[in-house]
């Protein structure tokens, strides 16, 4: 069975999230969700406005029939050791130190890194301006 892996807030969830979803699970049998926790979202952006809780997000994203098992991570690059995958699928516009370590360590330990680019016209920052 190939694991495939994905990382992200998924507050505010939209139709990019469910096609990211849909289009990972064409890499593999498995798709695991990881839901970054509420507390670590605020450590690295204090003035971030999270709408929904972990468990409340993870609720959401594991109602989607393309999602086999959710998981919650504090930080992508020391989590990422502990998490049995064979494919990291992450969205061209995850370029943080963070993601870059765990990048590296994917493709240090045999895992395939695919980077798929948001679906057009579809922005989680965009979406919150414009319900400011």
């Amino acid at each position: 069975m190939k694991k495939v892996l994905t990382f992200g807030v998924f507050d505010y969830f939209h139709y990019g999230h469910l096609k990211l979803f849909e289009r990972c699970k064409k890499y593999g049998d498995f798709l695991i969700v990881a839901v970054q926790r509420g507390e670590e979202i605020l450590k690295n952006k204090p003035d971030a406005h999270v709408l929904y809780t972990t468990e409340q997000r993870k609720e959401i994203v594991s109602a989607v029939k393309y999602v086999d098992s959710v998981i919650e991570y504090r930080q992508v690059d020391e989590d990422i050791v502990n998490i049995d995958f064979d494919v990291l699928i992450l969205g061209g516009d995850q370029t943080h130190a963070g993601i870059m370590r765990a990048v590296k360590w994917s493709e240090e330990h045999g895992k395939e890194v695919v980077r798929l680019e948001r679906t057009p016209g579809i922005c989680s920052s965009d979406i919150k301006k414009s319900l400011s």
